[in-house]
């Protein structure tokens, strides 16, 4: 079994954890924290620290989709939803229904509402892209607030 690390990063928005280890990232979660514990070393595996600068350049507005090995731990079916939100485009919005249609399961609308609800990749696995049929936004474990602003982010409107 390969060690197990942890790099705290402090986004426009709340501290986010990344725990990972030399094959890839397995978590991605903001932390209601309010100072860093983890700091970002040469020591740290490259995924880790791909993954802490990859989220600096979306944050700062410079990158869209994440290049370094993420580790999806989950049945088929989730990996499958998960899958399925990453193929929502940088700026827009869909909804259950869109991802349960998508995956060939279109009656399967609450399954992938608690696929999505798992997601333990925050922002790489972009589940804040999902909306209710209705628009409206609907739950987000990292908030509701949050959500909002990463749906901003992406829109390009400016977000304080």
């Amino acid at each position: 079994m390969s060690k197990r690390y942890q790099l705290d990063y402090e986004s426009p928005i709340g501290i986010i954890e990344i725990f990972g280890n030399e094959e890839g990232i397995y978590s991605i979660l903001f932390s209601e924290k309010d100072t860093l514990e983890h700091f970002a070393d040469d020591n740290l595996p490259n995924p880790l620290l791909d993954c802490f600068h990859q989220l600096e350049q979306y944050f700062s507005g410079s990158r869209q989709d994440f290049a370094f090995p993420y580790l999806c731990k989950g049945t088929d079916f989730q990996k499958t939803v998960w899958t399925a939100l990453t193929k929502i485009p940088y700026g827009e919005t869909a909804t259950y229904k869109d991802i349960a249609v998508s995956i060939g399961k279109e009656n399967a609308v609450r399954a992938v509402g608690r696929a999505n609800g798992q997601n333990k990749l925050s922002i790489v696995v972009p589940c804040h892209r999902i909306v209710g049929s209705n628009g409206k936004l609907t739950g987000y474990a990292g908030g509701l607030w949050r959500k909002e602003w990463l749906l901003k982010h992406e829109m390009g409107i400016k977000v304080r």
